[in-house]
């Protein structure tokens, strides 16, 4: 028997990025929100001080804000033969464990998906013709466009306060931003981050060989900025403790330091902490949710009743919360029938690795988002038309950081593991060693779901979600024209020994930390056959589930996840505020 709380308007699970957002727009319209947050309360005064925050063994090795894998983990497996296992050390699967998600420890790249990302199956059936796909790719357009997302980009950098050069407003290309990038309808609110040594060298080479450098935008600010909740931000000291920590500066664009300090002044707002919800329930004739069971902190059983649920935890967990609450029919890959769990999708990741012989590029000197990059061949943004694959990626240099304990494994090859001259090399490698990074577009594939695990359960009975997934052939090949070109950056750029990075030569492997950028699972579309929620990520089958997160993605773009899925996002919430408030029931008819 479950305790029962007093029904509200609206409950939300998760408050990270997404939950955070979506929380600030139904609370601002009046509604009355509960927040259920696994993990704890973070305030940025109290858990991330300056004087705790620069600690690389607590928060990057042992990651104290991450989600230990006692608490929840997933098996894993590269195909649908092998028998899957529990990962029971951390791994590339970054959870959030606190309120904030994995937005407290994020870097803060914040991309706009290219206008292609959108629509990535009929760009490429109309430029180049379905047999451009590769056998068993199950790509398909996202029901949206990026004209339709822009104006939701654009109100999520201004609460972010990003930090960038645009290269395209309103259709005009402008020489240092992204040329590539889709038009928007102003710039950043903060110009780019200060440049490093290693980010004009890239921006020389690159330019002379023809290519469009740019500085990557952050969630970083570049200056002192208030955002539109009022919140003030301080600038970024360049510290270099962004990934894996919180940012006791107030510089980093996080919930915690961008919307919560405004969410959590109002009296119809409630967060509750420390408590895991089990499922959505439904009602009898299962059309509509009737809110959440969650266990509390005080170990008892809850139910939350609520008019609306959100659902805006992690993406492996949006898809698992959906499975095991039944909403949605669950993918078979072996009939290609269902839509949880369908269309899971990683990030292609390749690059090189450098050594220079006698720079200074001070790496100590960082911040998470501290890039200069191009897009040259991202997306559809080069002709495909002689190559045997579609996407590509974008290839950059970071300063993020220049921390000693992870900086000591960047030696060149042949290096001992131990002595005087690994010392010796490990002193040389700081200040002349980096490396050109490719995050590459990730497309759906039929052998590569997500489900419940039928051998494995956690702590309260429950299965445990299932990833089976390996680099697929598009995967294989467009990794390996990424790498070739990072091979020439790196010469380019006056390299005296370049090590080339291409992971998808051989099977992955989750404890390789490639990237932690997971997409899909309850992707959107415009048709129920093919995607778990419809344009405004409301659930096909219950009309008052919305589903927020990268979870939403009907394939990966060659970038970081974050901005996309706050836009998103915003655009549900507001299709929640002027539309279904209204008129409660689906917002798409099919």
């Amino acid at each position: 028997m479950s305790n029962k709380r007093e029904k509200v308007d609206a409950v939300i699970v998760g408050l990270g990025w997404a939950g955070s957002l979506m929380a600030n727009e139904l609370t601002l319209a009046g509604l009355n929100v509960v927040a259920i947050e696994r993990g704890s309360w973070r305030d940025t005064s109290n858990d991330f001080p300056t004087t705790i925050d620069t600690d690389e063994l607590r928060f990057v090795s042992r990651r104290a804000i991450m989600q230990p894998t006692a608490v929840e983990t997933l098996t894993f497996r590269n195909n649908p033969i092998q028998q899957a296992l529990p990962l029971r050390e951390f791994n590339t699967y970054q959870f959030g464990m606190n309120v904030g998600g994995a937005g407290t420890h994020w870097n803060g790249m914040t991309w706009r998906f290219l206008p292609y990302d959108f629509q990535s199956y009929s760009q490429t059936v109309e430029r180049y013709g379905k047999e451009k796909f590769l056998d068993g790719m199950q790509v398909q357009d996202w029901g949206v466009t990026y004209d339709d997302i822009e104006p939701f980009y654009d109100k999520f950098e201004r609460y972010a306060g990003t930090s960038g050069k645009a290269g395209n407003i309103k259709g005009q290309k402008i020489e240092g931003g992204n040329v590539f990038e889709g038009p928007r309808s102003r710039d950043y609110p903060l110009p780019p981050l200060k440049r490093t040594e290693l980010s004009m060298i890239f921006d020389k080479a690159t330019r002379e060989m023809g290519y469009h450098p740019f500085a990557v935008p952050a969630g970083n600010t570049s200056g002192a900025y208030t955002n539109p909740l009022g919140v003030n931000m301080a600038p970024c000291t360049y510290c270099g403790y962004c990934e894996f920590f919180g940012c006791g500066n107030w510089s980093k664009s996080s919930p915690n330091a961008c919307i919560l300090p405004a969410v959590m002044q109002r009296p119809n707002f409630t967060v509750i902490t420390e408590s895991e919800v089990l499922r959505v329930n439904k009602a009898a004739d299962g059309k509509t949710a009737t809110g959440v069971t969650f266990i509390g902190s005080d170990g008892l059983v809850w139910e939350q009743p609520a008019d609306i649920v959100v659902i805006s935890a992690y993406q492996m967990d949006n898809v698992r919360l959906m499975l095991l609450s039944g909403i949605g029919q669950p993918y078979d890959h072996k009939t290609g029938e269902g839509v949880v769990g369908r269309n899971y999708a990683y990030q292609t990741v390749s690059g090189a690795g450098f050594f220079f012989e006698d720079e200074m590029m001070n790496p100590f000197i960082g911040a998470g988002a501290l890039s200069q990059a191009i897009d040259d061949f991202n997306g559809d943004n080069f002709d495909h038309t002689g190559h045997d694959f579609i996407g590509g990626g974008v290839a950059l240099v970071h300063s993020t950081n220049g921390r000693p304990i992870g900086y000591s494994n960047n030696v060149p090859p042949g290096t001992p593991g131990w002595g005087a001259d690994w010392k010796k090399a490990v002193k040389h490698s700081y200040q002349n060693y980096n490396n050109v990074y490719c995050m590459g577009n990730s497309y759906p594939h039929r052998d590569v779901f997500l489900d419940l695990d039928p051998d494995y359960k956690d702590r309260h009975g429950q299965p445990l979600l299932r990833v089976t997934f390996d680099w697929i052939e598009n995967d294989k090949r467009s990794g390996k024209f990424m790498a070739d070109r990072s091979e020439e950056i790196a010469h380019a750029m006056g390299a005296k020994t370049v090590v080339r990075q291409e992971p998808t030569e051989k099977p992955f492997s989750p404890m390789d930390n490639l990237s932690s950028h997971t997409t899909g699972g309850a992707c959107m579309g415009d048709n129920p056959k093919t995607s778990a929620v419809n344009r405004y990520l409301q659930s096909w089958d219950v009309h008052n589930v919305f589903v927020c997160g990268a979870s939403a993605f009907a394939n990966n773009g060659g970038y970081n996840p974050t901005g996309t899925v706050g836009a998103l996002t915003l655009w549900a919430a507001e299709a929640i505020k002027t539309q279904y408030l209204k008129s409660p029931g689906p917002l798409v008819r099919v």
